[in-house]
């Protein structure tokens, strides 16, 4: 028996920030996110040799240890092990034995949610095989309680959730952890114009989202005004983000994450850079009426929306920054789990 999951990567439209405690604690957050057809996988195929074994597909890498209740947590691979900690420790489970294989479709810090939504799929795939009793808000909030709570890792809400539903959704963030989604009804037309308008592309560079995020949370602690009226406003492009999706205003699209580009570079330092700038610009002049970097910043990928008849002249265009573009559909489903 083999035991598969899948979960989709996402890109932020709007509102990217607000998720982040303390500002979501104090303020409540908001969020435009959508999943896309880059996954991470995981497969579970259950043991009887007493070990446990870690695959990392995409990195070929591999990781072997002794049957034990609790896995070390010690800087080696400690995102897939203090999944198995948890599901051992909350579910009073004995050792399992088992081989983990994990790939994901974009490399990590690239600000697609990586990281976030292969710990969704990994917990998906231990809910299959354990049969365990998780819904899809349990399934993002342990998820997340992992990352945050368990790893102490830096980082905001959305990843999680955005990767078990899947689709369009807008979500809420409120103080407590919790989280309302709000899944969107939009128009199979309008999601295949807005994917064929969509120009994805990958500076081949990476970011520790970590620093960012970090300065962004001492700011609203330090109260700094221009960084919290920046969230307030990223809040406000969230709500008109929505309204252009439902109704059917695309063409507003562009100007929409130019208001949250401008406003997001205001959060903390480093979210930008010089070659963010001059690709921006580079898009800008070849037909792109708006774009932003995804997740956090600092490097990784940016996203532009352009009219149809201006695509191939954007791609073009990036071509002189080296990288690549990356093809992709916006996708209806989230978290998919199944065995054979």
């Amino acid at each position: 028996m083999i035991i598969r999951s899948k979960a989709p990567l996402r890109l932020g439209l709007a509102g990217g920030g607000t998720d982040v405690s303390p500002y979501s604690d104090l303020f409540g957050g908001c969020i435009l996110n959508a999943t896309i057809s880059l996954y991470a996988y995981a497969d579970i195929i259950p043991k009887n040799d007493n070990k446990i074994t870690f695959y990392l597909r995409d990195k070929e890498e591999c990781y072997n240890y002794n049957l034990v209740e609790q896995l070390p947590i010690n800087g080696e691979i400690d995102l897939l092990k203090a999944i198995y900690n948890r599901i051992i420790r909350d579910y009073k489970l004995p050792p399992l034995s088992f081989e983990l294989h994990t790939f994901v479709d974009a490399p990590a810090g690239s600000g697609l949610g990586t990281s976030s939504t292969l710990v969704v799929a990994v917990l998906g795939a231990f809910v299959q095989w354990l049969n365990l009793p998780l819904g899809e808000y349990d399934i993002a909030h342990l998820a997340y309680s992992i990352e945050r709570e368990d790893l102490q890792l830096a980082g905001g809400k959305q990843d999680q959730y955005a990767a078990t539903f899947g689709g369009f959704n807008f979500m809420e963030f409120y103080n407590e952890n919790k989280v309302v989604v709000n899944p969107l009804r939009i128009r199979n037309n309008v999601v295949n114009e807005l994917s064929r308008s969509m120009v994805l592309f990958y500076t081949d560079t990476s970011r520790d989202s970590a620093k960012i995020i970090m300065q962004q949370q001492q700011n609203v602690n330090d109260n700094n005004a221009q960084s919290i009226e920046a969230m307030h406003r990223l809040k406000e492009q969230a709500i008109l983000m929505k309204e252009a999706l439902l109704k059917n205003n695309l063409d507003d699209i562009g100007n929409i994450l130019n208001i949250g580009w401008e406003q997001k570079k205001r959060m903390a330092k480093g979210i930008s850079t010089q070659l963010f700038e001059d690709v921006y610009q580079a898009a800008l002049a070849a037909g792109a009426t708006g774009g932003k970097i995804s997740g956090a910043g600092g490097g990784g990928y940016i996203f532009f929306y352009c009219p149809m008849e201006k695509r191939y002249d954007i791609i073009k265009a990036l071509q002189a920054f080296g990288g690549s573009v990356r093809r992709f559909e916006f996708t209806k489903h989230g978290l998919l789990t199944w065995q054979f």
